[in-house]
């Protein structure tokens, strides 16, 4: 049983390994099909793409992405470069056509507060809730047990008794 159970180990180890050992480039997502001959142009797009959020995953760039979404991006930002269009065009275009939340470092504008902003009032609103908690839960001492009645005591005395004897003590 305990060669069963290295060997489990030893295939979940060998599993996160693999899982995390990725290469370097993160170019896993972007397929040969969409490359550019160019290789200056490639690269460009590549700077675009690193600075363009995917809109289906939010946290991760379109060259990250394998949605499909993603993938139409890079292809939308590869023939934008073909057509001659700056980087800037390029990143003005996506922008005007699916607002500031595409870019990964949006504009600091009222627009964005939300998303600059966001963040640290939702950290801020948990802070306060927990000091209010516990100051809240400080304010609420434990209160002494009611006054026991003539009859209660009497069982109360009973039953510690009843303990000290079985204990030997008395």
């Amino acid at each position: 049983m305990k060669a069963k159970h290295r060997t489990v180990v030893l295939a979940a180890i060998l599993a996160v390994l693999a899982l995390t050992s990725a290469p370097g480039d993160r170019a896993l997502a972007v397929k040969p099909d969409e490359m550019l001959a160019d290789a200056a142009m490639e690269a460009r797009a590549r700077a675009i793409s690193k600075g363009l959020r995917c809109l289906v995953c939010q946290n991760q760039s379109i060259d990250d992405s394998d949605a499909g979404l993603a993938r139409d991006l890079r292809v939308l930002v590869r023939q934008r470069l073909k057509a001659g269009d700056s980087d800037e065009a390029v990143f003005r275009f996506v922008v005007d056509r699916y607002g500031d939340f595409v870019l990964l470092k949006p504009p600091m504008k009222p627009v964005t507060y939300i998303l600059w902003f966001g963040p640290l009032l939702i950290l801020l609103g948990a802070m306060a809730t927990l000091v209010f908690f516990f100051v809240r839960r400080r304010g609420t001492r434990i209160t002494a047990s009611p006054t026991l009645s003539e009859d209660d005591r009497r069982r109360l005395e009973a039953l510690l008794g009843e303990d000290e004897d079985e204990r030997g003590e008395r």
